[in-house]
């Protein structure tokens, strides 16, 4: 996982957006299970998860609030 950058999400669709913040949960959630039962040994990769899943949020936020061209 790396981290995601506002510019290149803002570039995406809504649904990919969704499906990538969904996927990035999966992730997070595995890793903190990972975490739990100490096998997870890059564990800087649960707190880049949740920011980059914030980072999708604001630019979903972003998508909703612009106006639709028609």
């Amino acid at each position: 996982m790396k981290k995601l950058f506002h510019k290149d999400l803002i570039k995406k669709s809504l649904k990919d957006l969704i499906a990538l913040r969904n996927k990035i949960r999966k992730e997070v959630f595995d890793n903190g299970i990972k975490n739990s039962m100490r096998a997870l040994s890059q564990t800087h990769l649960i707190n880049l998860g949740r920011k980059n899943i914030a980072r999708i949020n604001t630019a979903v936020s972003q998508l909703a609030k612009q106006p639709k061209a028609s």
